[in-house]
């Protein structure tokens, strides 16, 4: 039992972690794309939420209803694509904050979850399957070629 047990963590800690990092971004992308969608779908509604319920300190609720559907409507796509994942986690880490401390603080559970996807992307990357990891190798190659060749 306890080779069958060494062999299955084995497997288990072999697993790219590309193929751990995909879903994590598809994941976090859909609840923040839907959040998106669903404010352009009514958009007074969205508006009033922010003026009624919401009430994020120091912004005026239109304001701060636009500012929530940009982010909720581009970072998803910068994730799914993979570019620029660290720069969209942070933003969405950072939004994640604002929600948990300004609106829904009974809300955490939920909230840890989206937070504990978007540091591991934040830390770790999009992982090879993405177009991050397609331009980080070119622009590594690309330094690499320019430092190898002198000029006279």
């Amino acid at each position: 039992m306890s080779e069958f047990l060494v062999r299955l963590r084995n497997r288990l800690e072999a697993v790219p972690y590309a193929l751990l990092a995909l879903p994590l971004r598809l994941a976090v992308a859909t609840v923040f794309w839907n959040s998106g969608l669903t404010k352009l779908a009514n958009w007074n509604t969205a508006v009033a939420l922010f003026t009624d319920e919401y009430r994020v300190p120091l912004l005026p609720p239109e304001l701060t209803a636009y500012m929530a559907a940009s982010v909720e409507l581009s970072t998803p796509v910068l994730l799914v694509l993979g570019v620029l994942t660290r720069p969209a986690a942070a933003v969405l880490l950072g939004m994640t904050a604002v929600i948990e401390v300004f609106v829904y603080p009974q809300a955490w559970p939920t909230h840890i979850q989206w937070a504990a996807m978007l540091l591991i992307l934040l830390c770790r990357g999009p992982g090879s399957l993405s177009l991050d990891h397609w331009l980080w190798k070119m622009i590594v190659s690309r330094k690499a070629h320019l430092g190898t060749t002198s000029v006279r």
